[in-house]
């Protein structure tokens, strides 16, 4: 399945999460609200005209919240994140996981077979807790039909679900169901090879009975265009056919439009694995991290985006998610220099089509003010780019 806008020129999208606002972290937590709070709620719901905004500020004066109010004030957060992301000029849009707790650990904590064993900390010194695997694997229910049926409701612009894919839920956790054998008499190429049949058998099972039917369960509601996360793809690269074959079995048959996101790495080592990949319909991948912040469309000028003629030549096309965003830094790029990304990109694949336009990874680590206005001269800095190609 593809959707009207997987053929659009230059299209844009966000690809996963926003930082939580405070007041749905505070309200969330329990904690109280500070005026500050408040009126963070108020001037961004007055400006990205969020309807009945002034609805949450009643519910938020609340001294305590109940289960069911806390679920509402999740709900609002996000409408609120759909609106800034619709209001900067998006074509795509998501809520930036608003009512996730954790892109790990809210899938862990739908399936069977996991048990937790402690929190370590992310790239961005926020913490998950790791979990153990320890019995047969499956999907206790469904974890995204409830915010997909909401989000789906209130959009204004086309959806995409992001999910945690296989390969990265496996790497993040233990295997505590398969004891190696320890007899001395084995070898030590016998000892590597029980460890390789049990790392694949713990994959590929989380592939076929926690994300496959997960992925049912959305299609069924409507889900048109899902995006496999897939942050640890690299951890082992030794281990780049076994992620394949773990997207390859999650989404093998399925009806929907899938891509998938691949974070900060040496992309050159996922060739030629990815070849095998033909189901997925777009590699959403970061690029601004390693680029220069001057103009220009030369080879000289955009270092960081070399690699994209590997992408270009995959056998069976499919688009690029192309990251122009640094989500590290503060630094708001400039539409021109979105522009020159653009351009340069399109100018290496020969197919304004096969290029659509992203941030490198989810904002989450940037406040909403600065995430607003990186997006937003990232829309404008594509605008500028389909002028100059006539598009």
């Amino acid at each position: 399945m593809s959707t009207q806008l997987d053929h659009k020129p230059l299209l844009t999208h966000e690809v996963g999460s926003l930082d939580k606002p405070g007041w749905r972290v505070k309200a969330y937590a329990g904690k109280p609200l500070s005026e500050r709070d408040l009126e963070e709620a108020r001037s961004w719901g007055e400006q990205l005209q969020v309807p009945d905004y002034p609805r949450l500020l009643e519910l938020l004066r609340g001294r305590s919240f109940t289960k069911e109010q806390k679920a509402e004030i999740q709900r609002w957060s996000s409408l609120y994140a759909l609106r800034l992301e619709e209001s900067a000029g998006l074509d795509v849009v998501y809520d930036g996981e608003q009512q996730r707790t954790e892109m790990y650990d809210w899938a862990v904590t739908h399936a069977n077979g996991f048990e937790r064993r402690g929190s370590v900390r992310a790239f961005d010194n926020k913490y998950y807790s790791k979990a153990a695997v320890v019995g047969p694997i499956s999907l206790a229910a469904p974890y995204h039909n409830a915010e997909f049926s909401y989000l789906v409701s209130v959009a204004g612009a086309e959806l995409k679900v992001p999910v945690t894919g296989a390969y990265t839920i496996a790497d993040w956790s233990f295997d505590e169901r398969n004891a190696l054998d320890t007899d001395l008499r084995e070898s030590a190429l016998d000892r590597r090879r029980q460890r390789k049949a049990a790392r694949r058998d713990f994959v590929l099972q989380v592939a076929r009975n926690l994300i496959r039917p997960n992925l049912q369960a959305l299609i069924g509601l409507g889900a048109r265009w899902i995006q496999v996360d897939e942050p640890g793809a690299s951890t082992e690269p030794d281990e780049l056919d076994l992620f394949v074959d773990s997207f390859n079995a999650s989404v093998e048959g399925l009806d929907a439009m899938f891509s998938t996101h691949l974070c900060f790495s040496d992309y050159n080592l996922f060739f030629p694995a990815i070849e095998r990949m033909s189901q997925c319909r777009q590699f959403a991948v970061g690029f601004a991290n390693y680029d220069s912040r001057e103009l220009g469309t030369s080879d000289d000028a955009r270092p960081g985006y070399q690699v994209i003629k590997k992408f270009r030549e995959l056998p069976y096309k499919p688009a690029l998610g192309m990251g122009v965003l640094d989500i590290h830094t503060d630094f708001i790029e400039s539409p021109e220099l979105v522009r020159d990304r653009v351009l340069y990109a399109v100018k290496v694949f020969g197919d304004a089509a096969r290029i659509h336009v992203t941030p490198d990874c989810g904002l989450r680590t940037r406040s909403w003010r600065v995430a607003y206005e990186k997006l937003h001269n990232m829309t404008a800095g594509v605008e500028l780019a389909r002028r100059a190609l006539s598009l």
